[in-house]
C-alpha cells in the first residue's frame, strides 16, 4: 500500500495520529551488582491528533515525550496500546508509507545531520529511500524546497559545517518536507538554536503548515513556543498525560494543579518580580520510582488523602479532558 492511495482514499477523514492507551517500559541498570529494575517511561497514554491542527506536548524533562514521539515516529515498538496512522494500525503499514506520511524534525540540527554529506545529499536522501519520482527532477525539487525553507541554492554543495544552527534547522526542515509528509513531529525544534533565531524557524514552521497544508505534533518544554504555534495542549507528567485543552482556554484558565505550576514558572520580563516560586520543590520525581496513587500527589499543593492511594482518571472539560481529583470522583 502506498502513502499516496491512503491519501485519496483515506487522510482527510481519518485522524492523522492516533495513540491508543499507550505504553513502553524499559529495563534499566541501577548499579554494579544490583538487578536491573523497570522504568515505566510511558504509561497508558492515548493522543489523537487531527489533519491540519498543531497539538503541543509539554512537560518537564524526562516526564516521556520524548519516548512518547519516537514511538509514534516508528523508531522504538510500544509495549502496550497500539498507533495508528491514518486510521490504520502502523503494523498493517510499510515502514515507507509511514515515513511518506510522517517526518521528525530533530532537536540538535548539530547532530541530526550528517557532516560527510553535502547539504544537497541530505536533502535529496528521502528522494532516493522512497523513489519515486524521475531522479534526473532531484536536484531541482531539492533546490525548490531550499528556497522554500530560506536556503540559498548556492548553499547546495556546502556541508553542515560551513552553516550556522538557524541554516542547519532549515536544512533538517527541508530534508523533512521534501517528500511532502502530511505530518511533521517536531521534537523541541528551537531549544538548540540562539533565541534571535528561534523566532524566524517557529515563523518558517507556520509559513509551512499553511502553504503545504501540514499538520503538527510539537514537543517542547518552553510554553511561550507552544502557546504561540499551537491549536490544542497535552500536558504530561511522569509518562501520563494529565491534561488536555485548547490553547487558549488550557493558557487562560488551567485546571490540574502541575499546569497551573508549569504556568506560573513561566519567567517575567517585569522588573521587581525575581524568580517565580512554583512551589515544585527542587528536586524531579523519580521516574524508578512513581507514587501510588496521584503521581503528581507528593508535589501538589492541594493534595487530599484519596490522591494519596487512588489513582485519578480522565473526567471531560471541554474539549479536553484532566486527571485530578478536585474535578471528580473514581
Amino acid at each position: 500500500m502506498t502513502a499516496a492511495a491512503l491519501t485519496a482514499a483515506q487522510v482527510e477523514a481519518a485522524p492523522m495520529l492516533e495513540a491508543r492507551d499507550v505504553s513502553r517500559t524499559f529495563r534499566v541498570s541501577t548499579g554494579l551488582l544490583k538487578p536491573k529494575r523497570t522504568l515505566q517511561a510511558v504509561e497508558g497514554v492515548s493522543l489523537l491528533v487531527r489533519p491540519g491542527e498543531v497539538v503541543g506536548l509539554v512537560g518537564e524533562s524526562g516526564c516521556g515525550k520524548t519516548t512518547l514521539a519516537r514511538m509514534l515516529l516508528g523508531l522504538l515498538p510500544p509495549t502496550d496500546g497500539e498507533i495508528r496512522v491514518v486510521g490504520r494500525p502502523t503494523a498493517a503499514l510499510p515502514r515507507r508509507t509511514i515515513a511518506q506520511l510522517v517526518q521528525p524534525v530533530f532537536q540538535d540540527p548539530y547532530s541530526s545531520l550528517n557532516p560527510r554529506k553535502s547539504i544537497g545529499a541530505i536533502i535529496t536522501l528521502p528522494l532516493r529511500v522512497q523513489g519515486g519520482s524521475d531522479s534526473a527532477t532531484w536536484r531541482a525539487q531539492v533546490e525548490e524546497m531550499m528556497e522554500r525553507v530560506g536556503l540559498a541554492r548556492s548553499l547546495y554543495d556546502n556541508y553542515p559545517s560551513q552553516l550556522s544552527g538557524g541554516q542547519r534547522q532549515r536544512v533538517a526542515i527541508a530534508r523533512a518536507l521534501i517528500n511532502r509528509p502530511r505530518l511533521v513531529i517536531c521534537d523541541e525544534p528551537t531549544s538548540a538554536l540562539d533565541v534571535s533565531v528561534q523566532s524566524q524557524i517557529l515563523n518558517l514552521l507556520q509559513e509551512l503548515r499553511r502553504d503545504l497544508g501540514l499538520t503538527y505534533l510539537l514537543i517542547s518544554h518552553n510554553l511561550a513556543v507552544v502557546e504561540h504555534m499551537a491549536t490544542r495542549v497535552a500536558v504530561m507528567y511522569l509518562g501520563r498525560i494529565v491534561e488536555e485543552a485548547d490553547t487558549d482556554a488550557l493558557f487562560r484558565a488551567p485546571k490540574h494543579p502541575y499546569t497551573q505550576a508549569l504556568l506560573a514558572s513561566v519567567l517575567t520580563p517585569e522588573p521587581g518580580l525575581g524568580v517565580p516560586d512554583t512551589q515544585l520543590g527542587a528536586a524531579y520525581p523519580n521516574p524508578l520510582d512513581v507514587p501510588p496513587g496521584c503521581r503528581f500527589h507528593p508535589r501538589c499543593a492541594h493534595v487530599m488523602d484519596i490522591c494519596r492511594t487512588v489513582a485519578p482518571k480522565p473526567v471531560a472539560s471541554g474539549e479536553g479532558f484532566v486527571e485530578c481529583h478536585l474535578y471528580g470522583t473514581p
